[in-house]
């Protein structure tokens, strides 16, 4: 399968299945286009059948060159063929150079880097029988929140139940769980999350030391994470983080106003929360960059800020370098939902934000995006590409009581209840229904060029708008290729500059 558009001036092929991505001229793009109809169906590498290249030869080369992209006719009238018209090719080449293209393209065929095979599929079949190992646990340390937040799917920390604190006690038996339930893995994540973990700050201290405690013994290594709205960051909680946790992830939505608007204080007071936590998260990005720690400032955009670039920009302006903008998910009633209609605006967004992107980076003040950052040399491993995030096998989410769910997204639909810290996974159907979980099991993602890098997408968000975690959230997926396409088209930007 092959994926062609242009960006910023970058005509850019992506071969799917190898993953090996092209900048190519003009010429070779309209010829593999050309080509896409014949050479897709074949098994690769072959050589190209000398039909087929008169074909394209032809088709660059004559009156047929001026195919309208999206009329069966040519300029002068002429009724063309399928292939042809595929082209939409606006230049006519002469022979020599479409024959030197054509070779070059062959070069690609041969060397498995264009038109190749998906052999990935075979993988699928073995997901089911695989041992389930437990790498990575999302600790609900706290069902309660001090900002009322108008978009958070967890009520403002509540989960659709009552307001709770994690106790150690379950704490400790879900670090427990997950030594048990994590076989030969060394490297075990936990992130402290909520509501707002460092409302139960203590607990979280605590379930630290332990972990600790429990590596030398069992041979693991424990990832600490933690996500904060930061309104009880303090130089003591700073300190502590920057000694035990590998990443701390920021909220915070931009500008004063845009995140005042969907980020209020609790209980009526009438005030946003920027002026309180954006000093606090300054100090501590400026603490963590020169411990060189990890740090996402994240943000959510909603319909109110579609112009989320600026919000970016923002972000960038006041010191913060490792940055994230998520899109909002909610139900489309909301009136800050994200809509189908709004999204030719966004897609023009991102594509702003990635110009910006490359302008920063070469005047020596860039910034990292969460979204912008793809590993074309090597990436992550098969299963990763093929089932994402892990949720429900890999990944689990722990609430304060210590029942288990397959991720925090789900965390209060009891039709997703999988067990407890003290009994493990009971609901080993569940856990059989998310392995199964992949982009060759979703109809949406099959045919999609974004599958092995989007990995099949969010099943919360598929489970939310389509009843079905093996579904597909649409408007999310459309944003996602457009990351990917600008995410590729800034590596050849950059690489131009080297």
């Amino acid at each position: 399968m092959i994926h062609q558009y242009k960006n910023n001036g970058y005509n850019i092929v992506m071969d799917v299945a190898s993953g090996s991505v092209h900048v190519v001229d003009d010429i070779v793009y309209d010829a593999i286009a050309l080509l896409e109809p014949f050479v897709g169906e074949l098994a690769s590498p072959v050589p190209v059948p000398g039909e087929v290249r008169e074909k394209v030869c032809s088709a660059l080369t004559d009156s047929v060159a001026r195919v309208d992209s999206v009329g069966g006719q040519s300029a002068d009238g002429q009724t063309v063929d399928r292939e042809t018209t595929r082209a939409g090719a606006q230049k006519r080449y002469g022979r020599a150079e479409v024959e030197e293209a054509l070779a070059e393209i062959q070069e690609l065929i041969d060397a498995e880097e264009l038109f190749t095979k998906d052999i990935y599929q075979q993988y699928v079949t073995d997901f089911k029988s695989r041992k389930t190992v437990v790498k990575a646990l999302c600790l609900h340390i706290a069902h309660d929140c001090n900002l009322g937040c108008k978009y958070c799917f967890a009520e403002e920390g509540e989960y659709h139940g009552r307001r709770a604190l994690m106790s150690y006690e379950v704490g400790k038996k879900a670090l427990d769980f997950l030594i048990a339930s994590s076989g030969n893995r060394r490297n075990l994540e936990v992130d402290f999350f909520g509501g707002e973990p460092l409302m139960n700050w203590e607990v979280v201290k605590q379930l630290v030391e332990y972990g600790r405690s429990q590596e030398e013994a069992h041979n693991k290594r424990f990832r600490f994470t933690i996500t904060t709205n930061g309104m009880l960051l303090n130089d003591e909680i700073m300190d502590f983080c920057d000694r035990e946790m590998a990443n701390v992830v920021l909220s915070l939505d931009g500008r004063r106003e845009v995140n005042d608007r969907m980020r209020p204080v609790r209980g009526g007071k009438g005030y946003g929360s920027y002026d309180i936590i954006v000093p606090k998260f300054r100090e501590f990005a400026k603490r963590r960059s020169a411990l060189h720690k990890d740090y996402y400032v994240r943000g959510t955009f909603t319909r109110y800020n579609l112009d989320f670039a600026e919000d970016v920009r923002h972000f960038a302006d006041l010191g913060f370098d490792q940055l994230s903008m998520e899109p909002v998910v909610a139900d489309p009633g909301e009136d800050y939902a994200i809509r189908e209609e709004d999204l030719p605006r966004i897609l023009e967004e991102y594509d702003e934000l990635a110009r910006e992107y490359i302008r920063r980076k070469k005047e020596g003040r860039g910034f990292q995006f969460f979204h912008f950052m793809i590993d074309l040399s090597q990436g992550p491993c098969v299963a990763k590409r093929l089932s994402g995030c892990g949720s429900g096998t890999e990944y689990l989410a722990v609430t304060p009581w210590g029942d288990l769910y397959p991720c925090h997204q789900f965390v209060g639909q009891e039709e997703f209840l999988m067990g407890n810290v003290d009994t493990g996974v009971t609901r080993t159907d569940i856990r059989d229904e998310f392995k199964l979980c992949n982009v060759y099991a979703k109809e949406k993602c099959r045919e999609c060029f974004a599958r092995f890098y989007c990995s099949g997408g969010c099943a919360a968000n598929s489970q939310h708008f389509h009843g079905s975690i093996t579904d597909a959230y649409d408007i999310g997926c459309e944003m996602q290729k457009k990351r990917i396409e600008c995410a590729i088209m800034i590596q050849a930007a950059l690489a131009d500059e080297a």
